[in-house]
C-alpha cells in the first residue's frame, strides 16, 4: 500500500491535489451526485456513478498508503484551526474503513447495472444512482470527520439516502421496510445527538480530540455518563446491535439486491467504526467504558446477538432474510471485539469488519443473481440451483464457508483472532461461545447447500442459465478476495492491528 502511495506521488498532478485528498474523498461524490438529475438517463447515470466511485476508491487507497507511510493526517476545513473549525483526521482505523466503503461501492456498481434495470422502475433508475452516491458521501463523511456534530450531519445524509434506496424495490413491502428503518434510524440519530448535546453542555466543544482532553475532568458527572449511554444506544441502533436490530431483516430482504449488497457491506461497518471512535477516542481518557457496567453489557449483548441471530437465521425460508439475520449474528462478533477493550480483541473486531464486508457482499451478490434468474430466493424455488447456476452457487458456498469460519477463508482469520484474544483474557467461555455460534452458522448455510445440490430442479426449469457477466465478475472478485485474504491474513491483521493501536492510544493514556 505504501508502494501505491509512492506511485501516486510520481504522477504529475499529485503535488497539487495530495494535500487536499481528505476533503476530496467526501466532496467528489457529493458534488457529482446531482449530475445524475441532469443526465436523467439510466445508462449515463450508471456510467457516471461508476467513474465517481472508482475515483473515490483510488483516493482511499492513496490515503491508506499515506497513513501507513507517514502516520496521522489532519486536514482543517477552510484553514480554520480546531476547535473553532471542523477538521478531518485520518489514521489507520478510518483509512481502512474508507477503503472498505469505496471498494465495495466500486465493485457493486458493475453488478448493479443489470440488477437495477430488473428490480427498479426505469424512470427511477437515475434517482437510484443519485442516492447511491449520496449514501456513499454520508458514509465517507462519518468516517473522515473529527467533529461530533459533523458526524451527525453525515449520519443523516447516509440514512436519508438509504431510506430512499430501500424504498425503490418493486415489492410494496419495501416501502414499509423503509418506513420502519426511518423510524428506528431517526430514534438512533436522536439518541446520538442528545448525547452530543450533553457533551457540548459540559465541555463547550464538539471537536473529538478536544473532547478527549476535556471529558476526563468531568467524567464523574451524571450528565457525561448519560451522554455516553445515549451515544452507545444511538449508534447501537444504527449498527443493528442486538436487540436494536429489528429494522435490518426487512430492509435487507425487500431492498433491491444491489442496495442490500452495498448496505450490508458498508453501512453497519461505518456505524461500528463510529462507535469505536467515540468509545476509544472521545471517551478514551475516561473510566466510563472500562470502569462501568457498560462494557459488560456490550459483551453480554454481543454474545446473545451471536447466538440469537444465527438461531433465527436457521428457520428462515427466504435466503435474503436468512443472510440478514446472519448479519445480526456477525455484528455480535465485532461488538465482542469492542467489549474486550484490548488491542488483540479490537484487532479481531476490526479485521472481522473488513472480512464480513467481503464475504457478506459475495453472499448477497450470489443471492441477487439467483433472484435475477429465478425471480425468487425462497428455498423451495432454489431446488437444484447448484446445477442450473453452478458458478453463482459456488460463490455462495465460498461465502457460506467463510461465515462459518472455515480455514482458508477470511471468516476463519477474524474468528481465530477473537478466540485468541478471549483466551488471552482468560475468558475461555467466550472463546467457546465463538466456536458454538459458528456451529449454528453451519446449519443455516447447509440448508441452502442441501436445496441447491441435493434436490432436483422443478419441472420445466431452465437447465443452465447464469446471470449476466456484469453480475458474475464482481461476485467472483469478492469470492476470490474471501479466499485470498483467508490464505494471506497477515496484511489485514497488520493494518487492523495498527488501527487498534491508533484507537487504543487515548484509552491507554496516549494522545488522541
Amino acid at each position: 500500500m505504501t508502494a501505491f502511495y509512492a506511485y501516486f506521488l510520481s504522477l504529475p498532478f499529485a503535488a497539487a491535489i495530495e494535500p487536499h485528498l481528505p476533503i476530496l474523498q467526501v466532496v467528489v461524490p457529493l458534488l457529482c451526485a446531482p449530475v445524475c438529475v441532469l443526465l436523467r438517463d439510466a445508462k449515463l447515470s450508471w456510467l457516471w456513478a461508476t467513474i465517481v466511485t472508482w475515483v473515490a476508491f483510488f483516493i482511499a487507497l492513496v490515503l491508506l498508503g499515506k497513513v501507513l507511510a507517514s502516520g496521522l493526517i489532519i486536514y482543517e476545513l477552510g484553514s480554520w484551526p480546531a476547535p473553532w473549525g471542523i477538521e478531518y483526521r485520518i489514521d489507520a482505523a478510518n483509512a481502512l474503513v474508507l477503503v472498505i466503503v469505496t471498494a465495495i461501492a466500486a465493485v457493486t456498481l458493475p453488478y448493479a447495472k443489470a440488477s437495477v434495470e430488473k428490480e427498479v422502475a426505469r424512470p427511477r433508475i437515475y434517482l437510484f444512482y443519485l442516492m447511491y452516491m449520496l449514501c456513499m458521501t454520508g458514509l465517507l463523511g462519518i468516517t473522515t470527520t473529527a467533529d461530533a456534530f459533523n458526524l451527525f450531519v453525515f449520519l443523516e445524509i447516509s440514512s436519508l439516502s438509504s431510506y430512499v434506496l430501500i424504498s425503490l424495490g418493486r415489492n410494496r413491502r419495501a416501502l414499509t421496510a423503509s418506513y420502519r428503518y426511518l423510524i428506528m434510524g431517526t430514534l438512533g440519530a436522536t439518541f446520538y445527538i442528545i448525547g452530543v448535546g450533553m457533551m457540548y453542555m459540559m465541555t463547550g466543544s464538539l471537536n473529538m480530540a478536544d473532547l478527549a482532553t476535556l471529558l476526563p475532568a468531568v467524567d464523574h458527572t451524571r450528565t457525561v455518563l448519560a451522554a455516553f449511554a445515549f451515544v452507545v444506544v444511538g449508534l447501537g441502533l444504527k449498527l443493528a446491535m442486538f436487540p436494536l436490530h429489528t429494522w435490518l431483516p426487512n430492509a435487507y430482504a425487500f431492498a433491491p439486491s444491489a442496495v442490500t449488497v452495498f448496505l450490508a457491506s458498508t453501512a453497519t461497518k461505518v456505524a461500528i467504526y463510529a462507535l469505536l471512535r467515540l468509545v476509544f477516542t472521545v471517551f478514551g481518557g475516561t473510566d466510563l467504558f472500562i470502569g462501568t457496567d457498560i462494557r459488560l453489557m456490550l459483551i453480554v449483548v454481543a454474545l446473545v446477538g451471536m447466538f440469537a441471530g444465527a438461531f433465527v437465521a436457521i428457520f428462515q425460508t427466504d435466503v435474503k432474510r436468512m443472510l440478514a439475520y446472519s448479519s445480526v449474528s456477525q455484528v455480535g462478533y465485532m461488538v465482542l471485539g469492542i467489549g474486550m477493550a484490548t488491542a488483540a480483541g479490537l484487532t479481531g473486531g476490526i479485521v472481522h469488519l473488513f472480512n464480513h464486508a467481503v464475504m457478506k457482499g459475495a453472499a448477497f451478490m450470489a443471492v441477487g443473481a439467483m433472484f435475477y434468474v429465478v425471480g425468487s430466493v425462497k428455498l423451495d424455488d432454489l431446488a437444484g440451483i447448484g446445477k442450473r447456476m453452478p458458478v453463482t452457487t459456488a460463490v455462495f458456498l465460498v461465502a457460506g464457508l467463510s461465515l462459518i469460519g472455515t480455514p482458508l477463508t477470511v471468516g476463519f482469520i477474524s474468528k481465530w483472532q477473537l478466540v485468541q484474544a478471549s483466551l488471552a483474557l482468560g475468558w475461555w467461555y467466550v472463546a467457546a461461545g465463538i466456536l458454538l455460534s459458528s456451529l449454528l452458522a453451519i446449519v443455516y448455510v447447509w440448508r441452502v447447500v442441501e436445496v441447491a445440490y441435493l434436490k432436483a430442479p422443478p419441472e420445466g426449469a431452465v437447465r443452465r442459465s447464469e446471470a449476466p457477466l456484469s453480475m458474475m465478475v464482481p461476485m467472483i472478485v469478492l469470492a476470490a478476495a474471501t479466499i485470498w485474504f483467508g490464505i494471506d491474513g497477515d496484511t489485514t491483521l497488520r493494518i487492523a492491528g495498527e488501527a487498534a493501536n491508533a484507537l487504543m492510544g487515548p484509552a491507554s493514556g496516549g494522545k488522541p
